[in-house]
């Protein structure tokens, strides 16, 4: 018969044994309550600060190291999609996608799907999509100030062609 310490001593054996052979994906950290893409380190030191020690491990799992920022990998295209009918639920994201923000990034495409709340897709230079992020909670600002630290700059890619070509 199992018992509910069997259990426990199982589910800590199998955490730790994932927790050694590879860091969290998007979608487990997504289901433990953290954005992977917007987690840094330093933030979960801080979970101490308000009596959630229990959650620094995972939040560990799924953190970007604070100065590994500015090395966050780039992506050639995103795809916010949404739905028109879910914009009285994320009046921010309505204000970003009906605003003049996305003019600003030529390699968003604003994609409308029925009934799904939004999300950014982040896709490579062939055209696969490499991460997905969710956004209902995001404002304005923090959507902008995402495709600009994880979008290719259209003057990036013009450099890396004009290196390419120097005489």
């Amino acid at each position: 018969m199992i018992t509910f310490s069997t259990i426990c001593l199982l589910t800590i054996l199998l955490t730790n044994f994932y927790s050694v052979t590879a860091e969290f994906s998007t979608e487990d950290c997504a289901s433990l309550g953290f954005i992977k893409a917007n987690l840094l380190c330093s933030s979960c030191d801080k979970l101490k600060d308000f009596n959630l020690e229990q959650l620094q491990e995972h939040c560990k799992e799924c953190c970007h190291h604070d100065d590994s920022v500015a090395k966050e990998k780039k992506y050639a295209r995103a795809i916010l999609e949404v739905c028109t009918c879910k914009f009285p639920a994320y009046p921010q994201i309505q204000a970003f996608v009906k605003g003049d923000k996305p003019a600003k990034f030529p390699n968003l495409q604003i994609k409308y799907v029925r009934g799904l709340d939004p999300i950014i897709k982040l896709l490579d230079k062939d055209g696969i999509v490499r991460d997905t992020v969710a956004i209902e909670k995001w404002n304005t600002d923090s959507v902008e100030e995402f495709l600009n630290a994880r979008l290719v700059k259209e003057e990036d890619e013009d450099k890396g062609y004009l290196k390419t070509n120097l005489i």
